[in-house]
């Protein structure tokens, strides 16, 4: 009967969260009356007052909005820009190039800002118009730009991958290094699925700098600046130094996680101030956003909190290592049972969500199997990734949507395809080679 009450709740947040629900509320609301249906109303009154405690309270969790502020900060320095300018710079004379250019600036930003949603709202802002302007097809603008966004969730420093480890215990610089050269693999993958695309249309074979020369979009002189890019790599140092530090403090044994948040937060406030990010109300902007964005990441972890006691009471996750074990399954087997369902929920729900409802149940058949939890949670990150881009309701797919009324639904889905296929032809990369991930982190002691 417990286990029947469990498998209802989890099928129950799933409806709730296609309803259009929000998550925070469908997870709280199912939890606390899954928990009274099983351990009584008393009970479950006194854990409403103490999980949520427990959930926000560790000294952990203190990365989330440190990191989140960074990610702020970052986007009001205008650093979305100068990223942009030099993977224009490096790639713009190939076939395809501002998407590939796009590409490149939103792997560059997800390493300052940790975040697909907030990658994929500022570089589409910078990037949208400019692949317009030099005559960009909107399937191909769009899809460059949704599918660069998700590698805010993958590359160093990623919220998602703090609250896994916090989740599962693991060792967040352990997780940061196993990330890295995924990362690279994914924004390599991903280029070269926007110049397999550049490619199908004549118009697409243009290069863009001669295109726009051709309309006059700009002068002959401001196309010799343009070719001169050695102050555009200049206008990157303190990016790339920043990103340095607070990486590479980690790796290094420097800093702890939160130190190293504490001095990518600092560090992208007085960029944003240098650059003259902060004028007027900006800085009470960037504060009210951190904060906002971290109220919704908390408030989804008291959520989560009630719906998986809820799950953990109801012997749910107990009963699917059992079923595994009794089915004679693989590991192989299991990876790939795990990939299909996360692709599938990935349809529905939004990346943390998942991440959240699903890894408490998911994670002890992860241990009963064998499986390196780093790698796992890796494999994890990458599949959830995909789920953003995937329609139905792919986040990254609204939010451009949102930034650019102009954009039609089916356009952009149309347009995602080829990266959704480049992201296939990474998962099988990740699950044939473990090693692409784990080498790194062996290698630095972890």
């Amino acid at each position: 009967m417990d286990l029947t009450i469990g498998v209802l709740g989890f099928v129950a947040v799933l409806v709730l969260g296609i309803l259009r629900v929000p998550v925070a509320v469908a997870m709280a609301v199912v939890g606390l009356a899954g928990g009274a249906a099983l351990g009584g109303l008393d009970g479950i009154l006194y854990l409403s007052g103490t999980l949520p405690y427990d959930a926000v309270s560790p000294y952990g969790l203190s990365v989330v909005p440190l990191f989140v502020m960074m990610g702020v900060f970052a986007g009001r320095a205008g650093l979305s820009r100068a990223l942009y300018d030099v993977a224009d710079l490096l790639v713009g004379r190939f076939r395809g190039g501002l998407a590939m250019a796009t590409i490149g600036a939103s792997a560059g930003f997800g390493a300052i800002c940790g975040s697909s949603l907030a990658t994929c709202a500022t570089i589409g802002k910078v990037a949208l118009p400019e692949m317009r302007r030099h005559g960009y097809p909107d399937d191909l603008a769009a899809g460059a730009v949704a599918a660069g966004g998700t590698l805010g969730v993958l590359i160093p420093p990623s919220v998602i991958i703090v609250l896994y480890a916090l989740i599962t215990e693991q060792s967040i610089g352990a997780l940061f290094a196993a990330a890295l050269v995924p990362g690279l693999i994914a924004t390599l993958y991903y280029m070269i699925a926007a110049r397999i695309s550049a490619r199908r249309l004549p118009r697409r074979g243009e290069r863009p700098q001669e295109a726009a020369r051709k309309r006059g979009d700009y002068t002959e002189e401001e196309a010799a600046q343009k070719r001169g890019g050695g102050l555009r790599l200049l206008a990157i140092a303190d990016i790339v130094v920043l990103f340095g530090l607070v990486i590479g403090g980690i790796y290094a044994g420097l800093f702890s996680p939160t130190e190293a948040a504490a001095i990518g937060a600092g560090g992208a406030a007085l960029l944003a101030w240098v650059r003259g990010g902060l004028k007027g109300g900006e800085l009470r902007g960037a504060m009210v956003e951190t904060a906002l964005t971290s109220g919704m990441i908390f408030l989804i972890l008291i959520g989560a909190a009630l719906f998986n006691y809820f799950v953990e009471t109801s012997g749910l996750p107990q009963a699917l290592v059992g079923a595994i074990a009794a089915a004679g399954l693989g590991q192989l087997e299991v990876i790939l049972l795990l990939v299909a369902f996360y692709l599938v929920l990935g349809c529905f729900m939004d990346s943390m969500s998942m991440v959240l409802l699903t890894v408490p149940a998911v994670f002890p058949l992860i241990q009963a199997s064998g499986i390196d939890p780093i790698w796992f949670g890796i494999l994890l990150v990458t599949v959830v990734e995909l789920g953003l881009i995937t329609p139905p309701i792919g986040m990254n797919l609204f939010v451009l949507k949102g930034i650019d009324a102009r954009l039609d639904l089916g356009v952009v889905i149309r347009g995602v395809l080829p990266f959704i296929g480049a992201d296939v032809v990474r998962v099988v990369t990740l699950i044939a080679l473990p090693q692409v991930v784990l080498f790194l982190p062996h290698l630095l002691g972890f």
